[in-house]
């Protein structure tokens, strides 16, 4: 294996063994052994076909979400705002579809409501991307900002302008509904997953393989190499930083499929709440590869279902606790990993970019970390 592949497979390898190793510790400072904790978090999750279930469900929005930060990473951006978007994109489409006629079929129900859905995730990404690209105002900031103000806007639209004491929207249409797996998976009867998770996977791959091979998509990661390059190649990158910025947003959204689509058929408050986050962890292990965001998903829901699974004997917010050391233990192995590539290197100023297309730098392997 050459010192490139083990330099890629360090952050991961690094998250996997600090996760094992960390959750022994936790388990022990709760006074519980580590070997009885680990199976009882199999046993919660990969070890019965309702906890694989229930495993691809948490995996699910944290498909959407971290696809959504690699889009934006791929021009630069850093898009901390999806929770705020899937909220506010959340709260519309479970309104949007419990409007809809109880005798419109999915095949039409379904794409309105979703593309409903990432058109308000897409607006809510919007101020933040504007402010980059006009203004220079850093994306993480205002980010922050549309989440808090989301935050503050939901409840007021529950209570004050729909009259809710629930704080949930009306049921969804049937036809705006999407089945679950245990249709074509009878042992997963019981668990939340549903048709969402395929409709992911397969959304993670055609927007990754957009991004490689089209001309837009090699655009919008030439903008995160070399913005100036590519502003003397003529090349619109405020544009391509807005638009990078307004498909992270509707990406996002897209999780109301799982959450209010697929699992409990409306809106509540709170639903969906931390994938927004999770997603970034989702995109820092999947190292830039579909493949890879499809598995750390997987793996973040394992840990998801696990902290349910173990959680009357440690308590669930130790889950949250270690998924926030694995972020960091990413970036440090990231960070490491970038510092070999460029001492292994070892090489001196790079040529100006070819007329045709803008070189890539590790300028952009710097933001992964």
């Amino acid at each position: 294996m050459n010192d490139k592949r083990v330099r890629a497979l360090l952050p991961i390898v690094l998250a996997i063994a600090g996760g094992i190793l960390i959750f022994n510790l936790i388990a022990f400072a709760f006074g519980e052994a580590p070997a009885s904790a680990l199976r009882l978090a199999f046993e919660g999750t990969w070890g019965t076909p309702y906890g694989l279930g229930q495993v691809l469900f948490k995996a699910t929005p944290l498909l959407f979400t971290g696809l959504a930060f690699e889009v934006a990473l791929r021009a630069g951006l850093f898009n901390i705002g999806a929770e705020g978007q899937l909220a506010l994109a959340s709260l519309v489409g479970g309104l949007v579809a419990s409007k809809l006629p109880a005798s419109l079929p999915m095949p039409i129900a379904l794409p309105i409501v979703l593309a409903t859905a990432a058109a308000v995730g897409a607006f809510v990404a919007f101020i933040p991307a504007i402010l980059r690209a006009r203004r220079g105002v850093h994306e993480i900031i205002t980010a922050i900002m549309v989440n808090r103000i989301v935050d503050a806007i939901l409840p007021w639209t529950f209570s004050t302008v729909l009259g809710s004491s629930t704080l949930r929207t009306a049921d969804i249409a049937p036809g705006a509904a999407l089945p679950r797996l245990d249709r074509v998976v009878p042992s997963f009867a019981g668990s939340a997953a549903s048709f969402a998770f395929p409709l992911a996977v397969v959304i993670v791959f055609v927007a990754m393989a957009l991004l490689e091979r089209t001309r837009l998509g090699r655009e919008i990661r030439w903008v995160g190499f070399r913005p100036e390059a590519c502003r003397a190649e003529g090349i619109d990158v405020e544009r391509r930083l807005l638009l990078a910025m307004l498909l992270s947003g509707a990406i996002a959204a897209l999780a109301v499929s799982s959450t209010a689509l697929g699992y409990k058929g409306y809106y509540e408050l709170g639903l969906g709440a931390g994938a927004g986050w999770s997603g970034i962890a989702v995109a820092m292990l999947g190292r830039g590869k579909a493949v890879g965001i499809v598995l750390a998903a997987i793996f973040l829901g394992t840990l998801e279902q696990a902290g349910l699974a173990v959680n009357a004997r440690v308590p669930k917010e130790a889950m949250d606790v270690l998924e926030a050391t694995l972020i960091v233990l990413v970036a440090v192995a990231s960070r490491v990993a970038f510092k070999g590539a460029r001492a292994a290197t070892n090489e001196g100023p790079e040529p100006a970019p070819p007329r045709d297309k803008p070189t890539p730098t590790p300028a952009s392997e710097e933001a992964r970390s």
